[in-house]
């Protein structure tokens, strides 16, 4: 199946129990263009408490009276793997989707963080039958079997960077584990999400296993504090994470997993093979216009090849700042911020920073083109630690480069944040990259890269970067509840 033409009516409606309907409310989203700030549209739904109800009753039907959960793991295998085989068909609609709402260039990004959603499924198929459960014997009379169970109703809060990615590293193994799974969108870039309404249906999934909700701050909060829900997970921002935990645990102590923000530290040693880290480090703060969580904003480089590293950065990201522009000309790198709020948030912190608050401007920190929500890449040197810019996630392509002579002194830098999703070392020493990234503190370090994961390791962060872990096997645990059932063979 191929999703409709490009030209034909926008997604706009929402996907419940396997049909589009109207919303039961009246209040509607507005998304915009970032490109040039135009409106997409003005009557995308905002899913209200009548709607999540709606929701969360076709899915506790789906999942205590309908196939899913006793389905065959070969039968829901096949049903993942259609799933995965249609998003690659419809790669080039989702990204257009996904364009027109957040600005990513599909060749430089979009295409991979399509295929990154369809390999996740794919990836999760396999795990349908193969996510065994525990034996031990039974010398104190008692044959002992522990069972993984899926939860139930589970629940995805999904941001506005990578839509469908985030989509698949939620719903892909909680559907596998046998549970339904309920989609709330970003409410900047919705269309993408409620359009695999039609390629949830071509796949077969039961109605009411998978459903797509679009929504804003209001739509979150009910489905956090929502007492049939069980478990949810959240990727955004540290303040709403938190605001998560606490409905959660106010309600009906649901699980959660909050994959929040990171300030990730690149570490460049002077024995490093140069041309390599200055790929990843540049690659790592301007792919999608430096709006990730893993983006590689502190950069650390030891005094002996600094001169070297400095310039050649300098010069990859001002040829990066004359590749952005228009997202749907192949040869764009670097697309625009989301929309106005976000440019707004960007160009403050790098105003206070150029205030002689942050260090010293080395490149950037302009607009790019009179329209539209562009921005050049932007480097302060000489940072001071304490600054805003050197501390906070911006979430745009703005870094700080600074200058180190030892191990330890760079790894107490490194490690003195209040975030610790990612970090990267750089360096030929195997016994130095071993040492360095068993000290960091992250869920994920890179050695001789950095801003990147992997599918079959587990992803997430330490401190304020959140809780709990995706991808991997690891992602299976938090979807399922271990049950212990005790066989007593002696009858006494």
């Amino acid at each position: 199946m191929t999703l409709k033409s490009f030209d034909d009516t926008l997604p706009k409606l929402l996907f419940l129990n396997n049909e589009y309907v109207k919303s039961k409310g009246s209040k509607t989203l507005s998304v915009y263009n970032p490109v040039d700030g135009s409106l997409i549209a003005d009557d995308v739904p905002v899913a209200n408490a009548d709607d999540i109800d709606l929701a969360v009753q076709y899915a506790k039907i789906a999942f205590e009276q309908g196939p899913w959960r006793t389905m065959s793991a070969t039968s829901r295998r096949s049903i993942l793997q259609r799933f995965a085989a249609l998003i690659r068909t419809n790669s080039e609609r989702l990204g257009y989707l996904t364009r027109i709402t957040v600005g990513t260039p599909y060749i430089a990004t979009g295409q991979g963080e399509i295929a990154m959603a369809a390999d996740c499924f794919d990836y999760y198929a396999g795990w349908t039958d193969k996510y065994a459960g525990e034996t031990y014997p039974a010398d104190d009379g008692f044959y002992k079997i522990v069972r993984h169970e899926p939860l139930g109703v589970c629940a995805g809060i999904v941001p506005w960077n990578t839509p469908l990615a985030s989509i698949a590293l939620k719903a892909a193994p909680a559907l596998a584990t046998g549970n339904v799974f309920l989609l709330k969108a970003s409410e900047k870039s919705p269309l993408s999400a409620l359009a695999l309404g039609e390629l949830i249906l071509e796949a077969g999934f039961p109605p009411g296993v998978f459903q797509l909700l679009s929504g804003d701050g209001s739509s979150g909060s009910i489905i956090s504090s929502h007492m049939d829900i069980r478990k949810v997970s959240f990727t955004g921002s540290v303040p709403t994470g938190k605001k998560i935990q606490q409905a959660a645990a106010q309600s009906n102590l649901k699980r959660v997993t909050l994959e929040l923000g990171g300030k990730s530290p690149a570490v460049v040693f002077d024995d490093c093979n140069l041309e390599n880290a200055l790929t990843w480090c540049a690659n790592a703060i301007a792919n999608n216009t430096g709006q990730l969580c893993i983006a590689a904003s502190r950069v650390y480089v030891q005094k002996g090849i600094y001169p070297k590293f400095i310039e050649r950065y300098k010069a990859e990201l001002e040829k990066k700042a004359k590749q952005a522009g228009d997202p749907t000309d192949s040869r764009t790198v670097i697309g625009p911020l989301v929309d106005q709020s976000q440019f707004d948030r960007v160009f403050g912190f790098i105003s206070r920073a150029s205030e002689g608050k942050g260090g010293n401007l080395l490149t950037g920190g302009k607009r790019i083109g009179n329209m539209g929500y562009f921005i050049e890449p932007t480097v302060f040197t000489d940072s001071p630690f304490e600054s805003e810019i050197h501390t906070e996630e911006i979430f745009g392509p703005v870094s700080v480069v600074n200058t180190f002579e030892t191990e330890e002194e760079i790894l107490e830098k490194s490690n003195k944040s209040n975030f610790g999703l990612m970090s990267g070392v750089f360096t030929q020493d195997i016994n130095r990259a071993l040492r360095f990234s068993s000290r960091l503190d992250s869920g994920v370090v890179g050695v001789n890269c950095i801003s990147t994961v992997n599918i079959t390791t587990p992803f997430g962060g330490t401190k304020e970067s959140g809780i709990g872990r995706e991808l991997g096997h690891f992602a299976l645990r938090s979807y399922t509840e271990p049950k212990t059932v005790l066989i007593n063979m002696t009858y006494q």
